[in-house]
């Protein structure tokens, strides 16, 4: 079953993944009506800086077992098998926070979402983009990202495609990294850049 893989190593920090997860999960699915939407539309995966300021793409990974939904004291965190995505009923959520503490990447936020009851906060968590995913189309973060950092594909061929690229690099005659020259001179930069700020 195909799900969203990320690959932190191409990040750019760009958050356009952040900009259209938002819009998608907006009333009017509309980048340019969904800025004047109350409650305003926020995103379900969120960008983060890593040690040397690269950028980091959190999401729900839709945990097997999952702790966030063992927690859910009311019940209103379910797996739909169909798509193997973790989600939460905002009728049932009552929001007491635990899924929160439970969650070991961080990625449920509590406000009230155009998508839900008008007034409510409850829980907010990614959820695959199942309404676009009906329709065809790939989640929308993945859509966006440019770089590669989010891809839509089996977990079993990005694990595979991970250990040859692993095994290629630890080989006495490695080809160049598959990383682009553009990627790799980023990253290098920002960690000069933290170093230096961190020896002064």
């Amino acid at each position: 079953m195909k799900q969203v893989i990320v690959h932190p190593e191409r990040c750019v920090g760009c958050m356009q993944c952040m900009l259209a997860c938002a819009t998608a999960h907006s009333k009017s699915g509309s980048l340019f009506s969904a800025v004047t939407e109350s409650p305003g539309p926020r995103p379900r995966i969120h960008v983060g800086a890593g040690m040397h300021e690269e950028g980091f793409p959190n999401r729900c990974r839709h945990c097997d077992p999952a702790p966030c939904q063992m927690a859910c004291l009311p019940g209103a965190i379910y797996r739909q098998t169909a798509t193997n995505t973790v989600l939460v009923n905002p009728d049932v959520c009552i929001n007491c926070a635990s899924c929160a503490m439970a969650c070991p990447y961080g990625v449920i936020r509590y406000h009230e979402d155009p998508l839900v009851p008008a007034g409510k906060t409850v829980a907010i968590k990614c959820d695959n983009c199942t309404a676009r995913r009906q329709k065809g189309l790939i989640p929308a973060c993945v859509e966006v990202c440019k770089t590669g950092a989010l891809t839509f594909e089996e977990s079993d061929r990005a694990m595979k495609r991970k250990t040859v690229q692993v095994a290629r690099s630890v080989t006495a005659e490695a080809p160049p990294s598959e990383q682009s020259q553009g990627f790799a001179l980023l990253h290098t930069v920002k960690k000069a850049i933290t170093e230096i700020n961190q020896s002064r």
